[in-house]
């Protein structure tokens, strides 16, 4: 960890609507998978903090949920409050939108930052889908015209062209400050919340779209012996309905996503890993504040480092 003077750090969060590519832009700035991905909007549910280390800085990236308006639920609610809150606790904000034009929901979340006194960069990703650059003039003409950004950076989160560039403007609005992680930590999540947002990104992209967002995961036992982790992990649906889609006929899906999910982890905790998921009904529960509070926000805050301890128990 560096000690020179003109050493910056501080928080940056990541804000924009589901699916703009905030997740594989944290993973890519790390060079490595903590915040998961699918194609289905609303895949984050919590705020992810990822740390970035150099010589010269330590940037402490927010992946925040996909804002999005309109819905009643508990689950929703607390995902808007997470990214929301963001705004009020960190020293820049990057707002990301994706192609050449800025879509409704675009313009809301827009709108929202642009009340935010916090500085801010504006990103429009995914531009290797884009061959005629000229093409995303509107969007940064829109985003220019408000006055309320630093900079403007186009940028692929996925083929990683212009991220260090976007890097480097980061590092400049950063505060002089200490370092607040250790050198090699990258996220301030205990492995046990790593393994269950890795068995939930699967159950996602198994299911399409049979099944509605109301799937968390609970990991019940995580323990580390002899060289071997063993991994019990409870899948909660909110329907009965949804609890034989997410098992498949003799259970052959739930292997799908156990097997998907046994490799990622096995990369995670660098060990064999012995998974076991099993499916259980909480009905109701992505409407339920308790509920909400009890399986997904209980430890959704960041602010200061929290130990990146094993889950050994």
């Amino acid at each position: 960890m560096s000690e020179n003077n003109g050493y910056r750090c501080g928080y940056v969060a990541i804000i924009g609507r589901p699916n703009v590519g905030k997740s594989t832009l944290l993973n890519r700035i790390l060079g490595q998978k903590i915040s998961i991905t699918s194609r289905k909007p609303q895949t984050t549910r919590h705020r992810i903090l990822g740390v970035h280390t150099s010589t010269r800085s330590q940037c402490l990236f927010v992946d925040t949920p996909g804002i999005h308006f309109g819905s009643k639920r508990a689950l929703n609610r607390a995902m808007n409050r997470a990214a929301t809150d963001a705004l009020k606790e960190v020293d820049l904000v990057l707002f990301m939108v994706q192609g050449t034009r800025l879509t409704e929901a675009d313009e809301a979340v827009l709108k929202l930052v642009e009340g935010s006194a916090t500085p801010k960069i504006a990103i429009i990703n995914k531009i290797d889908r884009v061959a005629d650059k000229g093409q995303l003039l509107p969007a940064i003409e829109r985003i220019a015209k408000t006055g309320s950004f630093q900079q403007i950076i186009p940028l692929s989160a996925q083929t990683g062209d212009q991220v260090d560039e976007l890097l480097s403007v980061v590092e400049q609005h950063l505060p002089v400050a200490p370092a607040l992680f250790d050198d090699e930590q990258i996220t301030d999540r205990s492995l046990r919340f790593l393994v269950a947002e890795i068995v939930r990104e699967k159950v996602m992209r198994q299911l399409g779209d049979e099944i509605p967002y109301g799937c968390s995961v609970e990991i019940e036992r995580f323990e580390s012996d002899q060289g071997l982790t063993q991994i019990h992990a409870l899948l909660w649906v909110e329907k009965p309905a949804h609890k034989p889609i997410i098992i498949g006929k003799a259970g052959e899906r739930l292997k799908r996503i156990g097997s998907d999910a046994r490799q990622d982890i096995i990369t995670l905790v660098d060990s064999p890993v012995h998974l076991q998921l099993w499916v259980k009904v909480k009905r109701g529960w992505t409407s339920d504040e308790r509920a909400v509070r009890s399986l997904e926000y209980a430890d959704d805050t960041f602010g200061q480092p929290r130990a990146h301890e094993p889950d050994d128990s």
